[in-house]
């Protein structure tokens, strides 16, 4: 079966359907039984797609993890309530006290303050490592590493790693590999193939497509599935099954979407990477960004988001672009149908293992909009930007 045919059969078994196109939105907290018999077959089998207790999940849950662990080739998916959440709640599944962990420089946000600001204060260490480090990783490596993360591309600087090189050195030390694969989605890249051992994702932005969810998902293989099940689920992680229903719509469009995105945002980088003010793209699609090696053999495809670097900056210039932008709004999610633009002056605030001595760093998400609009709204707000030079 083609990937795409996957995605609009998968999760879709008739005890979820009901006869119908969609799985049901089924909402319970309490499950009863009509008999001890009954009861001790659920809790026997609570982990099986059987209902047992809502924070377990219901068929909706059970259809959409079903869908997930296709997408992403994997043994099983657990669920979240957000990004953040399945990054930080899969790696507490994993590690304790006196445990140390390998973070890429370039992770997103948050997951860094997780690492500096929580797990610091349970005895779990945190080195960083450059993205692009590949064998070297080895050198870095303690007895008591536990996990090695990767995120490729990068947040914000967008730089892919070498993840198989990765994978096979941290499974000859016994460790574990995640990595946050929201950029490429599960359709485009599906990192267990790869050797990691779970895929991180926020179902916020691509899986559900509309900038109305919050949601995180994580897949595991075989060797990892029940331990990151249970963990989760004695940590108290659950979604609504509306979220889930909704999730579930969004994926069955994603592969014409991240179509559209990718057309619009390689026309978009195109045409910035002419532009006198730019110095590059950083694009995973393209060769000036570090990493496109890695990207041109693992990846089937991009997206909507990419960032560029401008030769000059100064924060006025930076407002003067923003503050004027039409089409593109000012936001921190992306995925979504709609066109988003974020700046700053440095990202050195976001690296220890590896500095920022480039210009300002833009991140543009490319949504459905017209093509020529988009265009002309950057055009205009370079405009902008070079008169307060």
């Amino acid at each position: 079966m083609k990937k795409e045919t996957q995605i609009i059969s998968s999760g879709r078994k008739k005890e979820f359907t009901h006869g119908v196109v969609n799985p049901v939105v089924q909402r319970a907290s309490t499950v009863v039984f009509e008999s001890v018999a009954d009861m001790q077959h659920a809790v026997k089998n609570r982990a099986n797609e059987t209902l047992f207790y809502g924070r377990r999940g219901t068929t909706t849950h059970f259809a959409f993890q079903d869908a997930i662990t296709q997408l992403e080739n994997g043994a099983g998916c657990a669920l979240y309530p957000c990004g953040a959440a399945a990054i930080t709640q899969t790696i507490l599944a994993f590690v304790k006290a006196g445990d140390h962990i390998l973070m890429v420089d370039n992770a997103y946000e948050p997951t860094r303050d997780f690492c500096d600001k929580i797990l610091v204060n349970m005895n779990v260490e945190t080195t960083y490592y450059d993205p692009l480090i590949g064998a070297g990783i080895e050198d870095l490596i303690r007895d008591n590493t536990r996990i090695l993360f990767l995120e490729s591309p990068g947040s914000l600087t967008m730089e892919v790693q070498d993840v198989p090189t990765l994978t096979n050195i941290a499974h000859q030390h016994n460790m574990l590999v995640m990595l946050d694969n929201t950029w490429g989605n599960g359709f485009h890249y599906k990192p267990l193939d790869f050797g990691v051992d779970i895929s991180i994702q926020a179902a916020t932005k691509y899986i559900v497509g509309h900038s109305d969810v919050m949601l995180g998902v994580a897949v595991a293989n075989e060797k990892h599935w029940d331990q990151l099940r249970e963990n989760s689920y004695l940590l108290g992680q659950c979604i609504s099954p509306d979220d889930a229903y909704l999730a579930l719509r969004g994926l069955r469009t994603m592969p014409v979407r991240l179509k559209q995105h990718e057309e619009n945002a390689i026309k978009v980088a195109k045409w910035l990477e002419n532009h006198p003010l730019v110095d590059h793209i950083r694009h995973p699609a393209f060769e000036s960004c570090p990493g496109h090696e890695f990207f041109k053999r693992d990846f089937s495809g991009s997206n909507g988001l990419f960032s560029f670097v401008m030769k000059q900056s100064n924060q006025n210039a930076i407002t003067a672009l923003l503050d004027g932008m039409h089409h593109f709004k000012m936001g921190f999610s992306w995925g979504g149908f709609e066109s988003l633009i974020t700046a700053s002056l440095s990202v050195n605030h976001l690296r220890t293992a590896t500095g920022w001595d480039k210009g300002a760093l833009i991140r543009l998400h490319i949504g459905l909009e017209d093509i020529d609009d988009l265009l002309e709204d950057l055009e205009l707000g370079l405009t902008r930007y070079q008169a307060k030079l």
